[in-house]
């Protein structure tokens, strides 16, 4: 009726037959275009680019599975280069310039920390886009390796950290615990590391809901580690923001509280070579060109590591105690209709990381209480933590309120912490430290008696013990 009401009407009017159009765009896999990220914007990091805090002039080293040759990882925002050198700790040599990730984790990885990806010249897709660059390969197509290598990777990194600049090392990657934190040999190069003063940022894992599940070399207690948020795909909506299915939890078997914070984790876009093992596992996930979205810790991680660069940027004399400090001091706890805490401390520690309150954070001292990584290093005195397990099975802190579980939650930033993070304080393990028996979960996990490992794991013959970047999950 309509088509013939146009047509009697005259006028010079002429139909013509109906036709699909699009818009000018993406399209719905994005082949080939650049589509800005939001976990910048979940993180406030873009907030620090306008004000031209860019991570310029630290250096971040990825250990992974290599790196990808993309101008948004070579180039900084200016078109610069800043991928100084690539180290391959497999066959232990230094290159520039080469194509050396065949499983894609790694390239995904380092473009979330420094992609200076643009759609248009001003949001910047990746946490810290004018920030150095260092691949150290450690991980093969499979995403697997081994102790040794990523130990000589470490070692690497140390020996080469003031001639490169290199200030926070990120470690998307995690194992099983076979020890103690202090016998582990690769949290050994980690507490190594973190001594010579870089800013140590790990994954937690994806073992989780499930308690006790953070892995090496999360489970050390110096360093940062991570756990995983998503925005359910409605970014701008953060009421439905909720903790990662997959992301680990603690307490480590030291007591300790693990994660330290959260950050995005759940679908994040980055760069990935479209022949890649991942790739070629799931094109789904794929657009064809050279953008993957991929989920897990390993992502919130560098999302973390991103942030570090730019607080260093910013404040170059902060420590790596300090760093640490700043991030949980500043960081968003989900909460729970009534103000409580939506998840406990072991789910998701100082909560969600806030990189312009991090920034404009002044506290101190407020990490790694109670710690002496030197005495830990020497074998003079090793530490644990606060986490207690109560008659009913759930865990809880010595000398601090419990912390409740609910659902329904908002991350924001109106919880103030008035335990003064006091489950980031250590005491001496000679002190006479022991777990309740039967470690026993809500859900049924449970845990062998009095805190005893199986057997005396033998270090000094397990250096080829494998080791992956953390495991496949949806994303979420």
């Amino acid at each position: 009726e309509q088509l013939a009401a146009l047509t009697a009407a005259g006028g010079g009017l002429r139909v013509f037959a109906d036709q699909t159009v699009e818009v000018a765009g993406c399209g719905a896999a994005g082949r080939g275009c650049v589509q800005r990220t939001q976990f910048p914007d979940l993180t406030r990091a873009r907030e620090l680019h306008a004000q031209g805090i860019t991570g310029r002039g630290v250096t971040v080293a990825v250990i992974d599975t290599g790196i990808t040759l993309k101008n948004a990882l070579q180039s900084d925002t200016d078109r610069q280069d800043r991928l100084w050198v690539q180290y391959d700790a497999i066959l232990d040599q230094e290159y520039r310039a080469r194509e050396d990730d065949g499983s894609g984790h790694g390239s995904h990885i380092a473009a979330v920390i420094v992609s200076s990806e643009s759609e248009d010249r001003r949001a910047f897709n990746g946490i810290a886009p004018d920030a150095g660059l260092v691949s150290v390969k450690a991980f093969g197509e499979d995403g697997y390796g081994t102790y040794a290598d990523v130990i000589r990777g470490l070692e690497w990194v140390v020996q080469n950290r003031n001639a490169l600049g290199i200030r926070v090392v990120n470690l998307s990657f995690s194992a099983p615990p076979r020890s103690a934190y202090w016998e582990d040999p690769l949290n050994q190069a980690v507490m190594k590391a973190w001594q010579a003063g870089l800013v140590v940022v790990a994954a937690a894992g994806n073992g989780g809901p499930e308690p006790m599940t953070v892995g090496v070399p999360g489970n050390v207690p110096y360093v940062i580690t991570v756990g995983a948020m998503t925005d359910s795909y409605t970014p701008e909506d953060r009421s439905d923001d909720r903790l990662a299915s997959f992301s680990s939890a603690g307490p480590t078997h030291e007591a300790f509280v693990k994660p330290d914070v959260v950050a995005p984790g759940g679908h994040l876009r980055s760069i990935m070579g479209n022949s890649s093992t991942l790739a070629r596992q799931h094109p789904e996930f794929h657009d064809g060109s050279y953008h993957f979205v991929m989920s897990g810790t390993s992502q919130a991680a560098a999302v973390v590591s991103g942030v570090t660069a730019l607080l260093l940027a910013a404040e170059p004399s902060l420590s790596p105690d300090d760093v640490k400090c700043r991030l949980m001091a500043s960081a968003h706890p989900a909460l729970g209709e009534g103000g409580e805490l939506a998840y406990s401390v072991f789910q998701q520690g100082a909560g969600l990381v806030d990189a312009v309150a991090a920034l404009a954070s002044s506290d101190f001292g407020c990490a790694n209480q109670g710690l002496d990584i030197g005495r830990d290093l020497a074998d003079e005195e090793h530490f644990v933590g606060l986490a207690r397990q109560a008659d009913d099975g759930s865990y809880f802190l010595e000398g601090v309120d419990a912390f409740a579980w609910n659902t329904g939650f908002a991350w924001n930033g109106a919880f103030a912490w008035n335990t003064g993070f006091a489950w980031n304080t250590a005491f001496a393990w000679n002190t006479g430290f022991a777990w309740n028996t039967a470690f026993a979960w809500n859900t049924g996990f449970a845990w062998n008696t009095a805190f005893a490992w199986n057997t005396a794991f033998a270090w000094n013959t397990a250096l080829t013990e494998p080791m992956a970047v953390t495991v496949w999950v949806e994303p979420e």
